[in-house]
C-alpha cells in the first residue's frame, strides 16, 4: 500500500466553470478517488471542517492497514483493532512499536468522531460498490439496546422540533447497533469553555492592547487604535458573536439604528443564503435580487468564506437566525453599540481609501496584501499580542482567548437576570440548554462559595458553643446520671483511667 499525503485540490466535474475545492489524499498513483467521489456527493450539506475530519480518519486507517494489514483475516477484523488502537495507542510496555506508527492514546471524544466518520464513509462505499461495510449493524444486546434508546430519546429532547418526532417504541429484539461502538463517554463540566474574558481588563485591552504597530504610545486614540481589531472585539464582547461569524460581515451590514441613530444596527447574514445588497444591476438597469453566494460569484468570482479551505476560510456553525437570513446584534450594554458606531465611522474613512475586490468589511490595511480579506488567524495573533501587551497571559483558563469575549457577554446577561429564553435569542442558540454554560458556576466560583459557607458554619458553631457549652462528664454525674460511668473510669474518688501507673 502506498503512502498518502493530504493536499487541497480544485475538482472539475462538468463542462461549466464551477470548481469544487476539497481536501484530497494523494499518492504517487494519484488521488484516492472513492474519497473524492464521497466528498463531491456530500459536500452540499457538510462543512469544510467535516471534510478535514473524514480525511484525517481515512488517512489514519490507511496508515494502520499498511503497517498491520497482514495480521488479520478480513477488513472488519482490521477495522475493529484499528478502533481499539485509537483509544489505547500503539506503544508496548517497553515504549516501542514494531509497526512504526507510535500513536499515543486518543481522547474518547476525538476517537468516537473518527469512528463515526469512517462508519458513514464505509456505508456509502458499500452501497456504491456492493461490498460489505466495515462497521455493519448487528442485533443489540440488552445493555446496548438500553443505551441506544436513551441516546435516541436524548437527541429527540434536544432537537428544535423534537416534539414532532414519534417516540421510539421498538419491540424486543428490534434494536440494532454498530458492530464496533465508541467507548462510553466521560461526563465532565467543560470548565475551560465557560471561562469569560475578565471584564475589569476589557477597557485596557481595547484602548491599550489593540493598537497599531508603532503607535502604542500615541496620545491620539484615533491614531493609536487598530480600529478593525477593536470592531471585531466589540462584536464578540458587546454582542456575543462567535469569532468566525464576525468575518462574514459585509460593509453593507452596518447601519445606524433607526430607533436610536447613535447606536449601530449590525446584521451578520448567512454566508450563502443571506440577501445580497441591491446595488447590482442587469443590462436593463434592473436590480438583481439574489442571495450572497450568487452575488459573490457573479460580481467577484468568489465563493462564500465558509466554503473555502485556505487562509481566507471562516467557519459557520449554523446559529439560530433572527430573520431571512441574518443574525442581529443585541448590544449589552448598549453603550458598547454606541462605541462600535463611532469607531465604525472612523474605520470607514480608512476603508474608502483602500481598493477592494470583495464586499467584506474587515480587510488587510497595510503591506503587500492591502485590501485582501482579513484572516481569522491574523486576528488571533493580534489578539494574543494585545493581551500580552496589557500584562496578561494568554490561556483558556484565564478567558483571555477570543472566545472568552462571547462568554463574557453570556455571563453578563446571566448576572443581570435576563430571562433564559431572551439569553437564547441574544446568543443565537437553537436549544435553550446551550446557554446553560453561562449560568453554571465555574470551579473558582464553587471554591469561593464553599469557603464562604465554611466560614458561616464556623461562626454558627462558635455561637452554639457560647450559648450551649458542652457538658462535662463531672457535670452530668452531679445531676445524678451515675449510670453514665458505672465502672468509675472517669468519675468517683479514684478514676481508673486517670490513675497514675506505678
Amino acid at each position: 500500500m502506498t503512502d498518502f499525503v493530504q493536499v487541497r485540490a480544485k475538482v472539475i466535474t462538468d463542462s461549466t466553470g464551477a470548481v469544487a475545492e476539497i481536501p484530497v489524499l494523494l499518492s504517487s498513483e494519484g488521488p484516492l478517488e472513492p474519497l473524492v467521489d464521497y466528498f463531491l456527493w456530500r459536500r452540499h450539506d457538510r462543512s469544510v471542517a467535516w471534510m478535514r475530519k473524514v480525511t484525517q480518519a481515512v488517512s489514519l486507517l490507511l496508515a494502520y492497514a499498511k503497517a498491520n494489514g497482514t495480521d488479520f483475516e478480513n477488513s472488519r477484523e482490521l477495522f475493529r483493532h484499528f478502533v481499539q488502537r485509537l483509544y489505547s495507542g500503539t506503544l508496548g510496555e517497553d515504549g516501542r512499536d514494531p509497526s512504526g506508527l507510535y500513536w499515543l492514546p486518543m481522547r474518547g471524544k476525538a476517537a468516537a468522531m473518527l469512528l463515526a466518520c469512517l462508519t458513514d464513509f464505509s456505508n456509502w462505499l458499500a452501497e456504491q460498490q456492493g461490498t460489505a461495510p466495515l462497521n455493519a449493524s448487528r442485533m443489540a444486546s440488552g445493555y446496548d439496546a438500553i443505551l441506544a434508546l436513551a441516546a435516541s430519546e436524548h437527541r429527540r429532547s434536544r432537537a428544535f422540533l423534537g416534539h414532532t418526532w414519534g417516540a421510539p417504541k421498538p419491540r424486543s429484539g428490534e434494536v440494532r447497533v454498530r458492530s464496533t461502538l465508541p467507548r462510553r463517554g466521560v461526563a465532565f463540566a467543560d470548565e475551560e469553555a465557560a471561562i469569560a474574558f475578565p471584564e475589569k481588563h476589557f477597557s485596557d485591552l481595547l484602548l491599550r492592547g489593540l493598537v497599531r504597530r508603532g503607535y502604542a504610545h500615541d496620545p491620539d486614540p484615533y491614531r493609536r487604535l487598530n480600529l478593525r481589531d477593536c470592531l471585531i472585539t466589540l462584536l464578540m464582547h458587546g454582542a456575543g458573536f462567535r469569532l468566525s461569524e464576525c468575518f462574514h460581515l459585509w460593509v453593507h451590514d452596518v447601519q445606524p439604528d433607526p430607533h436610536d441613530p447613535t447606536l449601530a444596527l449590525v446584521r451578520i447574514h448567512h454566508p450563502c443564503e443571506g440577501n445580497a445588497p441591491e446595488d447590482w444591476f442587469d443590462e436593463r438597469g434592473q436590480v438583481i435580487r439574489c442571495n450572497r453566494a450568487a452575488y459573490l460569484a457573479g460580481r467577484y468570482a468568489r465563493r462564500p468564506r465558509n466554503e473555502l479551505l485556505g487562509s481566507e476560510a471562516a467557519g459557520w456553525k449554523h446559529p439560530a437566525l433572527d430573520g431571512r437570513y441574518f443574525m442581529q446584534a443585541f448590544w449589552f450594554p448598549t453603550d458598547l453599540g454606541r462605541l462600535f458606531w463611532q469607531l465604525w465611522k472612523l474605520y470607514l474613512r480608512e476603508l474608502v481609501q483602500i481598493g477592494r475586490v470583495h464586499p467584506y468589511a474587515f480587510v488587510v490595511l497595510v503591506g503587500t496584501g492591502t485590501g485582501r480579506v482579513y484572516c481569522v488567524e491574523n486576528y488571533k495573533q493580534a489578539h494574543r499580542r494585545a493581551v500580552e501587551r496589557i500584562g496578561l497571559a494568554v490561556s483558556r483558563l484565564g478567558g483571555t482567548i477570543p472566545h472568552g469575549h462571547r462568554h463574557a457577554y453570556g455571563r453578563r446577561l446571566a448576572r443581570a437576570g435576563v430571562d433564559p429564553v431572551l439569553r437564547k435569542k441574544a446568543l443565537h442558540h437553537k436549544a435553550l440548554g446551550s446557554q446553560a454554560v453561562y449560568t453554571t458556576p465555574n470551579l473558582a466560583e464553587v471554591t469561593r462559595a464553599l469557603t464562604a459557607a465554611a466560614g458561616r458554619l464556623d461562626a454558627l458553631a462558635s455561637e452554639a458553643r457560647a450559648v450551649k457549652p458542652t457538658l462535662e462528664l463531672a457535670q452530668l454525674l452531679a445531676f445524678g446520671f451515675e449510670d453514665i460511668d458505672p465502672d468509675g473510669l472517669l468519675s468517683g474518688p479514684s478514676p481508673k483511667l486517670l490513675r497514675r501507673a506505678d
